[in-house]
């Protein structure tokens, strides 16, 4: 076994792999950035080395660098994580010329699977079904659109080294395959220094699921099940769950059976995963092959009690796998979501800062959280915006499931925008809980963007008494404090109070009472409402029942009222008391700057081109300029036709949230 392992990557990941080689008696080695200086994964190693500059390409990126560190540590052994250098066969290839371990496949499978092209190849050779494409590299816009005509549209351009949703256009026009090539040539070169690109059919309505394979030196190949992915943005995860909904056994089996087969054609050794499209009849085709761990395979682990990690570690030490295909059976459900520091309510743009608080629920029964970062971490604009991962289980579906929703009232998050109302939406989807999802489904279910989740009657009107009933416990709080009233206890019963909610535009005359447990509402149109559990006002988080149905709802006060956070709601609630309601309607209202006349950065990023010029028209839907965060290009268009008057910012200008890059005649 090795004795000293080091972790090429960084956050969450490297925080993962640092947990079980501590179980297992293994020190490790983390490495860092001059940006990461004070990161998680450098305080939970045992050793830290310095290798770079914040941006990725002059640190995490440099395999020279890598390498130095492991010459200067002495470590036995290199695990590279997801991202970043894990599937670059150059980093292997320098770990055998040092004689030291890479945790992870042989170089040739890297490089075969790591190349889209190539590896469609080897997998129509091994007999796995592949979608009709052109396996070629494109030479240029023209070719694109002719190769685009003979596949037949809908196309989808890939970056040949593409992961992780970066080089990926779909087209289903001409215009859209000239367009999409420029965009997904460029990420891909940017992302992965790789700008080829090809052509395949686009299937219409499909699932994302994909096979966990885990493969030793002594010839055993083993599928651990199947993981459904198929909610994504972007064509970026967002939900993972372990088992598939869809899936039957004999899919499954046939499906396992194909990636093994793929995985012996390479020689491949070590935790990887193959990836298919299904489409609705349940026909399956070959995606791509990920010759890594991938972020989402903390649900294969707790549906099958297998460390994914651990068994990567001990085939690095030639050690056979210790069970067959025989001996793996999935056990209960397990979903993952991805809390990512980016702004559901403006466009999913990425969000930068620092976390002045983040407070997950507590890990136990059902939850689990991987996270790479601590309060007061700053979540910087050079790295991928991943806060954590939090992960839930259960018994089925439905328990998984509601724990998730559950956990998601619970976390905590300031000082960047996040997406965690987001998360709480889909959970609560009817279609998600049916199990009733495509890749598209984000798309269909939202598709004028997220703008909150709406709720039934039941749920507005709970929100409703959960805010009046804290109004109430706070003014009660408000006149002991002040002596107006004897101090009482919380659970005695006082007089009724006439109260005012204001829900937009909406106003609902209430009666509020004290009673043992808690408080009876009662709303105008709605009658009594019986909200039972601690309301009072230093609480952030409700956890009771309204009506006998428990709710976990957050709360809060700010400038403009009650705040509350429930199943990717949220809602501002003024509640004011009666005496004063005859006085709302003078109350001057403060009208916001018109900004129309300029192009605004929606994200902090990297201004990577302008493409107009002072005194140009333009017409809506025409490109104005490109911005770069999170290793993603963000193309910004003409909401509608106008004249340039200036460009306010130039290609490699840093830029905040809101910064003016154009102003309009």
């Amino acid at each position: 076994m090795f004795e000293k392992i080091l972790i090429a990557n960084r956050g969450e990941i490297a925080c993962r792999v640092i947990r079980t080689a501590r179980r297992m008696g293994i020190s490790t080695v983390a490495v860092y950035s001059d940006a990461d200086a004070g990161a998680l994964h450098v305080q939970s190693a045992d050793e830290a080395v310095h290798i770079g500059a914040a941006a990725s390409t002059d640190s995490y990126l440099r395999v020279d660098r890598i390498l130095d560190a492991v010459r200067r540590t002495g470590a036995g052994a290199v695990h590279p994580g997801y991202g970043f250098l894990s599937e670059n066969p150059e980093l292997a290839r320098g770990l055998e010329t040092m004689d030291v371990a890479f945790i992870g496949p042989g170089t040739d499978a890297i490089s075969k699977m790591g190349d889209k092209i190539e590896s469609k190849r080897i997998a129509i050779d091994a007999g796995v079904a592949t979608i009709p494409g052109h396996v070629q590299t494109l030479a240029d816009e023209d070719e694109a659109v002719q190769v685009a005509d003979e596949v037949g549209y809908p196309v989808m351009l890939k970056a040949s080294a593409g992961g992780g949703g970066k080089g990926m256009r779909i087209a289903r026009t001409r215009d859209e395959v000239r367009e999409g090539f420029r965009s997904a040539t460029s990420e891909a070169r940017s992302s992965f220094g790789d700008d080829r690109v090809f052509v395949e059919r686009y299937i219409e309505d499909p699932r994302h699921i994909e096979i966990q394979i885990i493969a030793d030196h002594h010839g055993t190949i083993l599928y651990l099940g199947e993981r459904e992915c198929s909610i994504q943005r972007r064509h970026q995860k967002v939900l993972e769950e372990a088992p598939s909904p869809f899936l039957d056994e004999d899919t499954r089996a046939r499906m396992g059976a194909q990636a093994v087969a793929l995985a012996r054609a390479v020689d491949y050794r070590s935790a990887g995963t193959v990836e298919f499209v299904v489409d609705r009849d349940r026909n399956f085709y070959f995606l791509e092959m990920n010759t890594r761990l991938q972020v989402e395979h903390p649900v294969t682990e707790l549906v099958t009690g297998l460390d994914l990690v651990e068994l990567m570690i001990r085939i690095a030490c030639d050690e056979p796998l210790p069970f067959s295909q025989a001996d793996v059976r999935l056990e209960g459900w397990a979903i993952e979501a991805r809390i990512y520091a980016e702004d559901p309510f403006r466009g999913f743009l990425p969000s930068t800062g620092r976390l002045a608080r983040f407070r997950p629920p507590e890990a136990g029964t059902g939850v689990r959280i991987d996270t790479g970062v601590a309060e007061g971490a700053e979540i910087s604009m050079f790295y991928d915006p991943m806060i954590a991962k939090l992960i839930t289980s259960g018994s089925d579906r439905s328990e998984a499931a509601r724990r998730m929703a559950d956990a998601l009232e619970r976390i905590d998050i300031r000082g960047v925008s996040h997406n965690v109302p987001f998360l709480a939406a889909l959970v609560t989807h009817p279609e998600f809980m049916a199990g009733q999802m495509t890749t598209g489904f984000i798309d269909e279910a939202f598709p004028d963007g997220f703008a909150g989740a709406g709720l039934d009657d039941d749920r507005v009107a709970a929100l409703h008494a959960i805010a009046v009933a804290r109004q109430h416990a706070r003014s009660r709080r408000e006149r002991r404090i002040s002596g107006q009233t004897d101090l009482v206890p919380r659970t005695s019963v006082t007089g009724p109070e006439r109260l005012l909610v204001i829900d937009g535009g909406t106003r609902i005359g209430a009666t509020v009472t004290a009673v043992e447990g808690g408080f009876d509402v009662e709303l105008e149109g709605r009658g009594t409402v019986a909200v039972r559990g601690d309301c009072e006002p230093e609480r952030e988080l409700f956890t009771g029942t309204v009506d006998g149905t428990r709710i976990v709802a957050r709360t809060g006060f700010g400038q403009d009222g009650h705040l509350l956070q429930h199943a990717g709601a949220i809602r501002t609630l003024r509640v004011v008391a009666e005496r004063i309601w005859h006085y709302l309607d003078m109350m001057p209202v403060k009208e916001a700057p018109d900004m129309s006349r300029f192009l605004l950065s929606p994200m902090p990023g990297l201004l990577v081109s302008v493409a107009v010029e002072p005194g140009e028209q333009v017409k809506s839907g025409q490109e104005l300029a490109v911005v770069e965060a999170m290793k993603m290009e963000n193309v910004l268009r003409a909401e509608r036709d106008a004249v340039v008057a200036k460009v306010l910012a130039s290609p490699g200008s840093s830029l905040a949230v809101d910064e003016a890059i154009l102003e309009f005649a």
